[in-house]
């Protein structure tokens, strides 16, 4: 049961706070997203002991021989956990602000949270496009109604490519659907079935292609920088933090597991268009002003990397991955909240009219600095293990793929620590003279986000024995 209130909670609190006015969403945001920080702990704490215990299923549509059926892996579980926080941290950083419609915005939000515990639960493949689509259409309505001047043609084009990946993914499980014995849409039988090399060579991508967009990998990306520079930045939170990990977790739960033939005859090629995008997107982040864009071109090298390491064949590389999903979430929220905080006091973005910043808000600076030493995975920083296992797992699959996926950690340290010196160093103007510090909830919601960072990078065993029960299953397959 615990299992169904991770989505039940958001659901409904989204639908109730589409009916309140005033301080009444967003209190509602704190309630629901606490609630559902305390559930997802308790399905951790649950699947260490009994892990059985947190499977769930019910009629749902028996015509089409689709049940609503739920479970929580070890990845799953994590992911859960990321949402749950994740959403926490935005609507702590957001308390103070006032938004136009807010039981809409809140209501969407919301929703858009229950369709992500819906995607990382799914053991049902209808059930699991249902909650796809469902993560994703709130978002479309609250770039559209809330983003920047841009918003219409920017969205116009994230709904086009959304809508062809979900159509992509759609073909792939009624393909499998029909293939099935029993006309089911279970994963169980999905993954049992014996589908020839010809088969899984061409369902290899349509699956890969629909994951691809949404997370997104070279050359399926050019959405994603222009829908963060225009989306508000708390869905801009969502997407990079949150989102981009449905194409991760997708391309584990629904690709490898279900055709791994095709991923074998078809990794080669996914990890060069991997690499490229890492390297592209880092270039391109290096000669970025615009500090929202260089952190869009940061995010789609960081995920080009996991998707590599996850093509790589070996046990150490994908829990490298799986543990990166998690703080790299951690981490890109953190640097939005402080984007954020710089845009809503200056009303720039541009890095050439910021700098000195440190001295006028101190605190905000030291936040900044830890976070983005994080994202480049400086040791005993929660992204140093991650990126230590991926790295690894690349050598063990192929020495020149590693060497080449590496660039990007240099090309990350150069654009990084020129955004810091630009932004948080250097002499002030009289622009960033009128800096404030940090208020109350941005203050919180990066302290906590910096614990997790020295917590995790200090002693990562507990985020690693989460997630060893799916690199054990990944082994059995391969």
């Amino acid at each position: 049961m615990l299992t169904v209130l991770l989505i039940l909670i958001p659901f409904i609190a989204g639908l109730i706070a589409f009916g309140l006015k005033g301080s009444g969403p967003k209190v509602l945001g704190i309630i629901s997203s606490l609630a559902t920080v305390v559930i997802s702990i308790g399905t951790w704490c649950t699947f260490r002991t009994t892990p059985d215990s947190l499977n769930f299923v019910a009629d749902w549509i028996p015509q089409l021989g689709s049940q609503f059926r739920v479970g929580l892996d070890g990845m799953a579980v994590m992911l859960c956990l990321l949402t749950a926080v994740g959403f926490l941290l935005i609507f702590i950083t957001i308390y103070s602000r006032n938004y136009e419609n807010p039981g809409s915005f809140y209501g969407l939000m919301l929703l858009a949270q229950a369709g992500l515990m819906g995607v990382f639960t799914a053991y049902d493949a209808l059930l699991f496009y249902v909650f796809w689509e469902l993560a994703l259409i709130p978002v479309y309505f609250l770039c559209s109604m809330w983003g920047g001047e841009k918003r219409i043609a920017v969205t116009f084009k994230f709904f086009i490519y959304t809508f062809l990946g979900s159509l992509l993914m759609m073909v792939g499980i009624i393909y499998l659907y029909f293939q099935t014995p029993d006309h089911s849409f279970s994963w169980t039988t999905f993954s049992s079935l014996p589908l020839v090399p010809e088969q899984q060579k061409w369902l290899f991508w349509v699956f890969f292609i629909a994951f691809a967009i949404k997370m997104p990998v070279f050359p399926f990306h050019t959405w994603q920088p222009d829908t963060y520079e225009q989306s508000p930045t708390p869905v801009t939170m969502i997407l990079s933090g949150l989102m981009v990990k449905m194409g991760l977790f997708g391309l584990i739960r629904w690709c490898l597991l279900l055709v791994p033939q095709g991923v074998g005859m078809w990794a080669d090629v996914a990890i060069v268009l991997c690499i490229i995008g890492i390297i592209y997107a880092s270039a391109i982040a290096m000669v970025q002003n615009d500090l929202k864009r260089l952190i869009a071109y940061s995010s789609i090298a960081h995920i080009g990397l996991m998707c590599a390491a996850i093509f790589a064949d070996n046990e150490q590389s994908l829990q490298g991955a799986l543990v990166q999903m998690f703080n790299h979430g951690i981490n890109i929220i953190g640097l939005w909240i402080i984007v954020d905080a710089i845009q809503q006091r200056l009303g720039v973005k541009n890095m050439d009219q910021l700098g000195g910043i440190a001295r006028k808000a101190p605190r905000m600076a030291i936040f900044f600095v830890i976070i983005c030493l994080a994202n480049i995975g400086l040791p005993l920083t929660n992204g140093f293990i991650g990126e230590f296992l991926m790295f690894s797992g690349l050598f063990q699959y192929n020495h020149w793929f590693m060497a080449f996926a590496g660039l990007g950690i240099i090309l990350s340290a150069v654009y990084t620590l020129g955004m810091i010196q630009k932004v948080i160093f250097g002499e002030s103007n009289d622009l960033t003279e009128t800096t404030t510090d940090l208020q109350p909830g941005e203050t919180l919601a990066l302290s906590l986000i910096v614990m997790m960072i020295l917590v995790l990078g200090v002693y990562p065993k507990p985020m690693l024995d989460l997630v060893s029960s799916t690199t054990e299953v990944f082994n059995k397959v391969f």
